[in-house]
């Protein structure tokens, strides 16, 4: 009998001292480590690329280069039909003829009715209507030169030439097809400066900065890479993605960074070390759970969050290396709890 009430108190405190006993935690010893890497798969385009067209309407009559060709500064790229603007050049030209001749006309008559008025044969005001008709005869001449500048102007932009060195990307116009006034006829990129261009969200453009240095390679050949350097940010985010776009550009690309291949985007690893913990480890508002092995208690600690994702948190502010971060029952602890031994993940 004695020992059946003997193992019922047993059994009765049994529950006392296993509620008093603290509870084992979940925790990491957190380290600088390496940022978050991220990566992004991206195009390669030209650093300018402009559509060119005419300004003016017209019938193309030629256009020698097509998708791909490379030219240089000043090359001709396309040309309109220019018969009617070479004949307006003759007819400003010739004008231009029969106002000198007029000039000179009207510049002789003057220095004769001079001549006359001084020796007092001839009246003065016959002396002023001369001069009168050598400063009309003056400004025709001045008039048809314009009219013979705005001619070749206009014969000359009849002729689409290369603003730069550069490669023909695309043509929306044949010969024979007549265009308005500033119609794309063809596009044109600069064959010097590379970018590659990504579309990250806007939580991820807010982490990182011009100048920021990444490691781009070739999704057809994972052996070709280059270093690019973070040049802008558009301002204004996609419409339809709400993506922002990042350009990067490309230092010393290799030829198979031909424009148009897709590339893969990822941070460089030389970042400066960050302190990465577990997200289960993080409550809201941002903090985490500090244990004190001096007391074995727990204690919240504010902290400062650079960077997610959909596993850790890069912590900018708050922890430093050592520090013991429960990442497991984080909402079941209170401030100042004892805790017990650490269990690693």
């Amino acid at each position: 009998m004695r020992t059946l009430i003997a193992i019922l108190a047993i059994a009765v405190a049994m529950p006392a001292f296993a509620q008093d006993r603290p509870r084992p935690v979940a925790s990491i010893l957190v380290d600088a480590k390496e940022a978050i890497l991220r990566s992004y798969t991206g195009s390669v385009v030209a650093g300018t690329e402009v559509e060119l067209g005419f300004p003016m309407i017209g019938t193309i009559s030629n256009r020698p280069v097509d998708v791909g060709d490379q030219v240089s500064n000043g090359d001709m790229l396309a040309q309109l039909s220019a018969e009617d603007l070479t004949s307006d050049l003759r007819s400003a030209e010739a004008s231009v003829v029969v106002a000198r001749s007029q000039l000179r006309s009207a510049t002789n008559a003057r220095d004769r009715a001079k001549e006359l008025a001084e020796r007092g044969v001839s009246s003065s005001t016959t002396l002023e209507d001369r001069e009168r008709a050598l400063v009309a005869a003056q400004a025709q001449l001045d008039q048809a030169l314009s009219g013979s500048a705005q001619a070749q102007d206009l014969l000359d932009l009849a002729t689409l030439k290369a603003p730069f060195d550069g490669v023909v990307t695309e043509t929306e116009a044949e010969i024979g097809a007549t265009v308005s006034a500033g119609q794309t006829v063809l596009r044109f990129a600069d064959s010097g400066t590379r970018e590659v261009v990504i579309d990250v969200s806007e939580q991820d453009a807010g982490l990182v900065n011009k100048g920021d240095r990444f490691t781009v390679r070739l999704l057809a050949d994972d052996s070709v890479s280059a270093e690019a350097v973070l040049d802008r940010i558009n301002p204004v985010a996609e419409r339809a993605t709400r993506t922002q776009r990042l350009h990067l550009v490309l230092e010393n690309p290799s030829p198979s960074f031909r424009l148009g291949a897709l590339a893969r985007v990822e941070p460089s690893r030389n970042a400066a070390l960050q302190i990465i913990v577990p997200l289960s480890a993080v409550l809201e508002p941002p903090a985490v759970w500090l244990v004190e092995r001096g007391s074995n208690t727990v204690a919240k600690q504010p902290v400062v969050i650079a960077e997610t994702n959909e596993d850790f948190a890069v912590i900018a502010s708050g922890l430093t290396p050592g520090d013991e971060v429960v990442t497991k029952g984080t909402h079941s602890l209170e401030d100042g709890q004892i805790v017990g031994p650490r269990i690693s993940e």
